[in-house]
């Protein structure tokens, strides 16, 4: 009975690691282009991040918070980058910074389009719903492995892992918000003569823009979160951080790195979820200031006329 148990045995493994073997050998030029592509976005954000000074970056985020969120939100901001600094992970949390936006970066641009197409296509739909199933499901960590046998140990395979863990939510939200945007739309879209491109640009991505932009902050925090696990084979950051706080047993340097992570998930989320509201007036106090000095520029331009 056993004998014949073992007969039915099925290694899936050797199929997949003859499929890296394959690809090793026949798509190295690929490689190589997505790995340059790659390095230069992580190395052009980080340097730009780490030569920029603190507190360049310091006042941006608190005008950027308080444009966009609130007076609160703007003291937050502040005083997450005074204590990001003042705990000397200042290059580790910029680094980190760098890679998540590049990694997310890449993730939107190949995402997106590909919901787009599921939302224009059933038949694209049907076969992009089991692989993204089989994206979200598999567990982080197996992303390592090929990243590191395809492209060796650094930031590069960090970044590429991070973009297969990441991708999913962009392109399933983006195919839910244009297939959830209203038969009426569309018909009026196309009574006023739109092409299919017109009526996709200027139309369906406009109104679906609410669910794209949360589909865009799931992407960024789910980066934040594989750039972290990323660090086992050198991505660096605050992940090299906590990992070093984990083999020397540090409570106390495990517990910094990740509540500078903590910190970095917190700004980018506030931030990033502001832009995916439907606006239906000013939201805080500079807001309504800046509406208030425009509603009495149109008053006195309006009036002297």
């Amino acid at each position: 009975m056993s004998a014949d148990y073992q007969s039915f045995e099925i290694n899936v493994g050797d199929y997949v690691e003859a499929l890296v073997d394959w690809i090793t050998q026949n798509l190295g030029g690929l490689l190589d282009f997505i790995a340059i592509v790659i390095r230069f976005f992580v190395d052009a954000l980080e340097g730009m991040f780490v030569e920029t000074e603190p507190l360049i970056i310091a006042v941006i985020l608190v005008a950027f918070g308080l444009w966009r969120v609130g007076v609160g939100f703007a003291i937050f901001c502040l005083i997450a980058v005074m204590l990001i600094f003042e705990m000397g992970l200042w290059p580790e949390t910029m680094a980190t910074l760098a890679l998540v936006l590049s990694s997310s970066l890449v993730a939107l641009l190949i995402g997106i389009p590909i919901g787009i197409a599921m939302s224009r296509s059933e038949w694209v739909d049907r076969i992009a719903r089991p692989v993204l199933d089989f994206m979200q499901t598999m567990p982080a960590f197996v992303y390592l492995i090929p990243a590191v046998i395809f492209f060796g140990l650094g930031t590069v395979p960090g970044a590429i892992a991070t973009v297969i863990f990441a991708m999913p939510p962009v392109v399933r939200l983006t195919n839910l918000g244009i297939r959830q945007v209203s038969s009426e739309h569309v018909e009026a879209g196309l009574a006023f003569g739109c092409t299919q491109a017109q009526l996709l640009y200027r139309v369906q991505l406009p109104l679906a823009m609410p669910s794209i932009m949360q589909g865009i902050n799931q992407t960024i925090m789910l980066a934040l979160s594989m750039v972290v696990i990323a660090s086992m084979i050198g991505a660096g950051g605050l992940g090299d951080t906590v990992l070093t706080g984990i083999q020397r047993l540090d409570v106390g340097l495990g517990f910094e790195g990740g509540l500078a992570v903590v910190l970095l998930a917190i700004l980018l989320d506030r931030i990033t979820q502001t832009f995916g509201r439907r606006e239906r007036g000013p939201r805080n106090v500079v807001q309504r200031m800046i509406a208030a000095v425009r509603e009495r520029g149109v008053g006195a331009s309006s009036g002297g006329g």
